[in-house]
């Protein structure tokens, strides 16, 4: 269970809580969500029962999910994103080139998340959806925008979320990624070897505003047999690259 800031509300925190844990069990009843988040059952009850009123939970046979009210919001605050209404088309546009999957993401609250994600009919199926929230260390997309974020920003994300080893090829010690990233920014190309899902290769490049800000990044990723040599190393970047370019031009000029 989530601890209250100082100067937070301790009730919202608990209901958050009780909504994050409804994702995470796949819907539960009273009592095996009281169990999960450590709180009364009498507590719980009347926080989903605020929620089913509020039409954000569900209940059915006895358990309760989060609604599709929450659908909406999504993807409301999807469309509200400057970058998604700019770069959609582009990532679309890299999956017809390359077959592969394309992703574009950002960073919140210390995080990468997946805001549109595309693949050719014969492209690998993987366990990413969009909206998921992912260590920035441990793909080609987060590693592109950690580079080019200002120093104290990388370490405040560092010492607040850590370097969790997600396979046996993420980079969790901090020199190491302070090395890469210094590469990424002199390439302007970032590259994921198995670092988040094992069998996957990925290669992304940041996208800047017009200020040089770092916004998000996009990848096309694939598995590691067919992302390997030439193609991975020179092709496939420089592809990249160049719908990277097109999307800072484009946003410049919205």
């Amino acid at each position: 269970m989530t601890a209250p800031e100082s100067g937070g509300i301790q009730a919202v925190d608990r209901a958050f809580d009780i909504v994050e844990a409804l994702n995470e069990l796949d819907g539960a009843g009273v009592s095996e969500l009281a169990n999960y988040v450590g709180l009364p059952k009498s507590t719980v009850h009347n926080h989903l029962s605020t929620l089913e009123r509020a039409e954000y939970v569900v209940r059915e046979n006895g358990s309760y999910r989060t609604s599709l009210k929450f659908l909406q919001i999504s993807e409301t605050a999807r469309n509200q994103h400057e970058l998604y209404q700019v770069a959609r088309s582009e990532v679309d546009q890299l999956v017809e080139k390359t077959g592969e999957i394309s992703a574009l993401m950002t960073e919140e609250h210390g995080r990468s998340v997946f805001i549109y994600r595309s693949r050719g009919p014969e492209a690998a199926r993987i366990d990413t959806c969009i909206g998921d929230r992912v260590p920035i260390h441990c793909t080609a997309l987060g590693k592109a925008i950690l580079a080019f974020l200002p120093e104290e920003r990388r370490n405040e994300i560092i010492d607040r979320h850590g370097l969790p080893e997600v396979t046996r090829n993420t980079i969790s010690d901090r020199e190491v990624l302070a090395e890469e990233l210094e590469t990424i920014r002199e390439e302007q190309i970032a590259y994921d070897d198995e670092e988040r899902l094992n069998g996957l290769r990925s290669v992304a490049a940041p996208i800047l505003d017009g200020t040089d800000s770092v916004i998000g990044s996009i990848s096309v990723a694939g598995p590691t047999h067919r992302m390997q040599g030439e193609r991975f190393n020179t092709e496939l970047p420089e592809t990249v690259l160049g719908v990277a370019n097109v999307i800072e031009l484009n946003i410049q000029h919205t």
